[in-house]
């Protein structure tokens, strides 16, 4: 039966078929990805970024601007013309921004992996087909001739600590127990994936105000120096059009860090459903093709360890 369930090569290979793998970093486990992978693809997205605005901003004298040109170029001006503080305030914005858009992409396509394994051919679907010591044996064989690495799958390697402990357990109630206990810490894993991001949603607005509170004691320093410096009521006027113009530029910051946290936190609802939805699969799978076919034999002890 070895020779049946056995494979010349695995159908899924994590070491070569996971997405940073393929690129030649270190995939974490599951569906929780490389830091320095992904933190590097997001510094390279918001450098291309900013200079493009530099470009855009650049390109503004020319004499022939349609409204396109013109609302581009005012787009610009609110990640570009903000001062030190401001701007780097804004970079450090879209830095965490499109670092988050990294990692949710690549957690879909390391989620869309984990689901492929669900199709996989582990356990004979025939109703008439029970696990025991025996069988157990020969479903790991498949189990793990099937992949490279049963660790890196969420359902196969809730499968295979289950049957391999198949043998030292007495009750069909314990190995339900271990199946359970392995989905806990499954869930575990999966929800501690995005603690990077939990942070990321809360450091993208509070960025946004730092920057406005800079923007603010800039402006209300250069209301300052206008009242000094004003020789009449006109360039009092005149230059309080500056200031106002520097509080906009402000709450600019704010606007913006709230906009980046709010669209990551709609793709973050929307990946934890995603992948939330394959660990409830896993556990229909576990207990339709391993739990509801456990039929444990009588031990050496000549006591009944079916669990009835």
């Amino acid at each position: 039966m070895a020779d049946d369930v056995g494979f010349d090569e695995p159908e899924m290979s994590w070491s070569t078929q996971d997405f940073e793998q393929k690129i030649g970093f270190t995939g974490g486990r599951y569906t929780d990805t490389n830091t320095f992978f992904t933190f590097l693809v997001g510094l390279i997205m918001a450098t291309t970024f900013f200079l493009l605005l530099e470009f855009i901003i650049g390109d503004a004298s020319s004499p022939r601007m349609g409204d396109a040109e013109s609302f581009m170029v005012q787009f610009s001006s609110k990640f570009i013309d903000r001062g030190l503080g401001g701007y780097v305030m804004a970079a450090g914005i879209m830095l965490l921004f499109f670092w988050s858009c990294t990692i949710l992409f690549v957690k879909g396509r390391k989620a869309k992996y984990q689901r492929k394994a669900l199709a996989l051919n582990l356990v004979p679907q025939d109703p008439n087909f029970f696990l025991n010591t025996a069988t157990a044996r020969e479903a790991l064989l498949r189990i793990r001739g099937s992949v490279d690495d049963t660790s890196h799958f969420l359902l196969l390697n809730r499968i295979e600590v289950a049957l391999s402990n198949l043998q030292n357990i007495g009750q069909i109630s314990d190995v339900s127990s271990i199946v359970n206990s392995q989905a806990s810490m499954d869930e575990d894993q999966v929800s501690s994936s995005y603690n990077l991001l939990n942070g990321f949603l809360w450091a993208i607005p509070v960025l946004g105000f730092i920057g406005t509170v800079l923007g603010l004691g800039q402006a209300i320093g250069e209301f300052g120096n206008t009242i000094q410096l004003a020789d009449d009521m006109s360039q009092l006027k005149e230059s309080l059009k500056d200031v106002t113009g520097g509080l906009a530029t402000a709450f600019d910051t704010t606007l913006l860090g709230l906009v980046g946290s709010i669209a990551v936190q709609m793709i973050v609802t929307f990946r934890k459903r995603q992948e939330f939805l394959i660990l409830d699969e896993c556990n229909e799978y576990c207990q339709t093709y391993v739990l509801s076919k456990l039929r444990l034999e009588k031990g050496g002890g000549g006591r009944d360890r079916g669990g009835r």
